[in-house]
């Protein structure tokens, strides 16, 4: 946890300054979620970055709670939070298995985040248990593509390997579409909403059953 977190603080001026690559496929990703969100609710973004969704999303709900493990990135969304003027958002350091904050909360959002987690069952059932009953967990997480995939995906299983060995990249776990489901089911969840956007997985499971919210 500690080398993954210097890789992020390491790289989270980069990543804020970098331009979304597809901004038609992140626009959709807004709108979709949107539709799920209600005026009062309470929603947790863990992963969050340096806060760029939550920060958009904020005026559709009553608050956000926006977490990472990376103190440098946190440090970056308060500040994007004070100069944007958005008040109703609170940015805290903390891991994916949501160790810092209380629940519950309505939603929770996990963008571009699941590939990056060599315990996966154990996050989702922490957000299982961050939910009220009912509530949603949202996703959006690559994939495995079936085949060989595009040509970009079968460049960065060659690059990968090596940018790791060499500090430049992070753990990445690449799971299939039907693993990645299971996993979310297995937790407590059904899943209501899911789409392919590219090898991205859109995915918005419903709580339904598991452990006490809290």
């Amino acid at each position: 946890m500690k080398e993954s977190a210097a890789f992020w603080d390491g790289i989270a001026k980069r990543y804020a300054a970098s331009a979304i690559r597809d901004t038609a496929s992140y626009e959709f990703t807004l709108q979709r979620t949107r539709s799920y969100l209600k005026p009062q609710d309470k929603v947790l973004e863990i992963g969050a970055g340096t806060g760029s969704t939550a920060l958009l999303l904020a005026s559709s709900v009553a608050h956000v709670t926006a977490t990472d493990l990376s103190t440098e990135m946190i440090r970056i969304g308060q500040a994007k939070a004070a100069e944007q003027g958005v008040h109703n958002i609170d940015f805290l350091v903390d891991g994916a298995t949501a160790e810092a904050v209380r629940g519950p909360y309505d939603v929770l959002l996990a963008h571009n985040l699941f590939h990056l987690l060599d315990n996966l069952p154990a996050v989702l059932g922490r957000a299982n248990e961050r939910l009220k009953p009912g509530g949603l967990l949202i996703s959006k997480t690559p994939c495995k593509p079936q085949g060989l995939g595009p040509f970009s995906y079968r460049l960065m299983q060659v690059v990968l390997p090596i940018m790791q060995r060499l500090g430049q990249a992070p753990f990445i776990a690449m799971r299939s579409v039907t693993e990645l489901e299971r996993l979310i089911g297995e937790q407590g969840f059904q899943i209501v909403e899911a789409r392919n956007q590219d090898i991205r997985r859109y995915i918005v499971a419903r709580k339904i059953a598991g452990r006490p919210a809290r």
